[in-house]
């Protein structure tokens, strides 16, 4: 990252595929009538969209470029935390989709940890920390969620 104008569109980026992701899951999810994973999708694009809009708004008053779908380069084919579209699958089950949504939020985690872990910019590197702290507690609650369904308990609320 060369500037937090960059870090920002990036982070913005992440976060609205996150979010659409997430909630396109949770549909699937409730559609296909398993309610208790939707709520947990429909909770996870929510936190998405909370990440968007405190990166929209620490955008407010910056010249934050608008790139191009293809100028961002991501460490993989698309958005880290874009979760496989194969979630959205009917005929999922819980602990699959539980399964990719850890590796989603595991992969934002990454980008900003890595981020964190290469700048030398004191600004970027303060809002990577954030960035990072809210990924790592999304990671945390789903491997709870993971465990809880192995163990055939009720999962966490």
């Amino acid at each position: 990252m060369q500037s937090v104008e960059e870090f920002l569109a990036y982070a913005i980026r992440l976060e609205q595929e996150a979010a659409e992701r997430f909630g396109e899951l949770a549909d699937a999810m409730q559609s296909a009538g398993n309610a208790e994973t939707a709520k947990l999708f429909r909770q996870l694009s929510d936190y998405s969209r909370l990440h968007l809009g405190d990166a929209k708004a620490r955008a407010g008053y910056r010249d934050v470029p608008e790139l191009l779908p293809a100028s961002f380069q991501w460490p993989d084919f698309e958005s880290p935390e874009k979760a496989a579209i194969w979630a959205a699958d009917p005929m999922i089950g819980k602990g699959e989709a539980l399964e990719i949504a850890l590796e989603a939020e595991q992969a934002g985690y990454d980008f900003y940890k890595n981020v964190l872990d290469t700048t030398t910019d004191p600004e970027i590197k303060a809002l990577a920390v954030e960035f990072v702290s809210e990924e790592a507690e999304h990671v945390e609650e789903l491997k709870k969620w993971i465990v809880a369904h192995k163990a055939g308990q009720k999962t966490p609320a």
